[in-house]
């Protein structure tokens, strides 16, 4: 019978679904979104500016790979409560946990540069000199690890998630043709040219900008520092989902931004795209400026926290948020290190920051099957997981993603040693 007191306790019972959502979320929006960092946002311009709408299909494929592949991070953290290198070490071995970690940390290193790449171009614009902002950033990052446990720097990356999001009233301030890009974007075709290395590459590094290794390390950490219990897996699973619908939102925004405005023009990075679409719509380039900031200043966050607590873990170091600094020193101490040793990279004259940036995308996505494999053997693992363990539909599902990357990863190199095989 309806009621205005079951209308009432209906809205009510809404009403606190949705807050414990926000109470318990937090990873996987926070990983997804930083997700497009520095390296992300210039990709996904360039895609933009290269092919115009013609791409959007693929990025809405990026979907449920990057769900399915992160989802299962929250069920190992939640239910072993080891972070994803203990995982690793205690599952195959010293051998393989010291390969994957050496790993990690070298990549995460380098991808650290290229935020700082992105966050210094960004306020370059702005006239703030880099070594402003390469002292800035890395005290307001110290301070955000160190004011209080977990739960505040969770809040305080929320906010900067929020920022994220600057894009979309961007996209509309550009006037782009609706017709456009329903017909365009959103029915699965070849662009203009057909497949070419160009068209390779960038669907490449729009793979490489979806999912990384750093990935599954911070999300695993991070659920287990917030201390996720296995009845929260569930609503962990809609956090991240929830984050993989969004960071692929955000690209399609970007991509509709720079396919409106600059289809046609070769772009090196996001910061030279803001500024060409300043020519144009000051605002529409003022915010691709902002985003591009935030998106380095997340991505930076969330990268060195990686490591730090993959090497924490391994290490046997207190490793938490919510250890002070006095407790967990050496976590804090290689925290800060990595970020000022990366910064400064930046600061050096005639740095081949444009290399670093490519060279960091092609190990990136080099090095991701092998992490994708042991995630997937450490997911069926019965007597640890238990009744998490992945079920035959997921391991079909997560194998393909493996497949596929992989094939991709042996075309990309062979198109990188004969780069007039697919002309």
């Amino acid at each position: 019978m309806f009621t205005i007191s079951n209308v009432y306790y209906e809205l009510r019972r809404i009403w606190k679904a949705i807050t414990f959502f926000f109470v318990i979320s937090g990873p996987g929006l926070v990983v997804m979104i930083a997700d497009n960092d520095a390296g992300g946002i210039t990709t996904y311009a360039a895609t933009g500016a290269r092919y115009g709408y013609h791409l959007l299909w693929f990025l809405v494929i990026l979907v449920p790979v990057a769900y399915y592949v992160q989802e299962m991070t929250v069920r190992l953290g939640a239910v072993t409560k080891r972070g994803h290198g203990e995982a690793i070490f205690a599952g195959f071995g010293a051998f393989w946990g010291w390969f994957s970690l050496i790993d990690l940390l070298f990549v995460n290193w380098l991808t650290l540069v290229t935020e700082f790449i992105g966050m210094t171009s960004a306020l370059r614009i702005f006239g703030i000199p880099p070594w402003l902002t390469v002292i800035g950033i890395c005290v307001i990052m110290l301070i955000m690890v160190v004011q209080g446990g977990y739960w505040t720097w969770e809040k305080i990356a929320m906010l900067f998630c929020l920022v994220n999001l600057i894009y979309i009233p961007g996209a509309f301030m550009v006037n782009p043709s609706l017709h456009d890009i329903i017909h365009n974007g959103f029915v699965p075709h070849l662009p203009p040219g057909g497949f070419t290395n160009d068209l390779f590459f960038f669907i490449m590094a729009n793979i490489g900008t979806t999912i990384a290794p750093w990935m599954l390390f911070f999300q695993q950490s991070a659920v287990v520092d917030k201390g996720t219990k296995e009845k929260e897996i569930p609503w962990g699973k809609v956090d991240t989902l929830v984050g993989s619908v969004l960071t692929v939102v955000v690209a399609i925004f970007i991509v509709i931004v720079t396919g409106t405005i600059l289809s046609g023009v070769t772009i090196d990075d996001a910061a030279q795209a803001s500024q060409m679409l300043m020519k144009s719509n000051r605002y529409a380039g003022t915010f691709m400026a902002i985003g591009l900031f935030d998106a380095g200043f997340l991505g930076a966050v969330c990268i060195s926290l990686a490591s730090s607590w993959a090497l924490g873990e391994v290490f046997g170091w207190a490793h938490s948020l919510n250890n002070k600094v006095r407790e967990a020193p050496w976590f804090y101490g290689f925290y800060f290190v990595s970020l000022l040793t990366a910064g400064c990279v930046v600061l050096i004259p005639k740095a081949p920051l444009v290399l670093i940036t490519l060279f960091v995308q092609v190990v990136a996505v080099t090095l991701l099957p092998a992490a994708l494999v042991f995630l997937i053997l450490l997911l069926n693992n019965k007597k640890t997981m238990g009744d998490y363990t992945n079920t035959l539909w997921q391991n079909i599902v997560t194998s393909i993603i493996v497949v596929a990357i992989v094939i991709l990863s042996t075309l990309y190199g062979i198109s990188a040693l004969f780069p007039n095989l697919f002309t």
